[in-house]
């Protein structure tokens, strides 16, 4: 019998311990998949974050590093300074990434170290029960603004991607999603560029993936992906935003 279909070699056997509904299991595979069809598993260096996907370590099928709180990237640029030839990716919440590691994560885009960067933006603390991420959108309840996010009381939500593209080390930054099965598709094939950029030596790249959060947004699984759609893609716009590998093609 011919076999249509089977789990990829990029990921472990171990159960996945998300909340049902969330998409975090859905981006794990994207990344494994990845891996595994540009034939780098065997090369690959992933960082796990503090937060939700602080168990990352677990289930990809690949040389794994822990990192403190908002560290990641700064870890990954000295494991890919000492091993230039290895490909190496974190994978970060909003509140790693955003909040307690912008420093870090800023400065790895500006240097333009050659790492890859997988950004999980559910627009609230998960792990730590809710409370206002740097990207909860205005209006926004939350564990920590339970009359809704407001500008001056919290400031305005960040947008990752905007920022990092006008940095000169950013080579390849796009935000997609994966509410549905057509996106999911697009952001995969966003992912395997994020890598390909780092294989070809062409600076920091990062990938923003709007997921849900439907424990602490207080939704349904499906009332979650809807509220991605309806809610974050408005402010959060889908697309490329910088890409240096289209620039350099069309240069050529």
């Amino acid at each position: 019998m011919a076999v249509v279909f089977q789990k990829t070699k990029g990921l472990t056997d171990v159960p996945f311990h998300y909340c049902p509904g969330c998409t975090h299991g859905i981006v794990h595979r994207l990344v494994a998949e990845v891996m595994e069809e540009l034939g780098v598993l065997d090369k690959a260096i992933g960082v796990a974050p503090v937060g939700c996907a602080v168990f990352a370590y677990e289930y990809f099928n690949c040389d794994m590093q822990e990192a403190a709180h908002g560290r990641a990237p700064a870890v990954a640029t000295g494991i890919k300074r000492v091993h230039p030839d290895r490909v190496v990716f974190t994978y970060q919440g909003d509140g790693d990434l955003a909040a307690i590691g912008t420093a870090e994560t800023v400065h790895a885009a500006a240097r333009g170290e050659n790492i890859t960067v997988v950004f999980i933006n559910n627009a609230i603390y998960g792990m730590t029960g809710g409370q206002m991420a740097p990207t909860s959108l205005i209006g926004q309840e939350t564990l920590t603004t339970p009359y809704g996010r407001k500008p001056g009381n919290n400031g305005y939500p960040v947008k990752m991607c905007e920022m990092l593209s006008t940095l000169d080390g950013a080579s390849y930054i796009e935000r997609v999603s994966v509410y549905d099965v057509k996106h999911v598709l697009q952001a995969k094939k966003a992912i395997k560029n994020a890598f390909t950029a780092q294989i070809n030596k062409k600076g920091f790249s990062m990938i923003e993936v709007l997921s849900s959060c439907p424990t602490n947004w207080g939704l349904s699984p499906n009332e979650a992906l809807k509220w991605i759609k309806d809610k974050m893609e408005p402010y959060y716009p889908l697309g490329v935003y910088k890409n240096t590998l289209e620039e350099v093609k069309q240069n050529g």
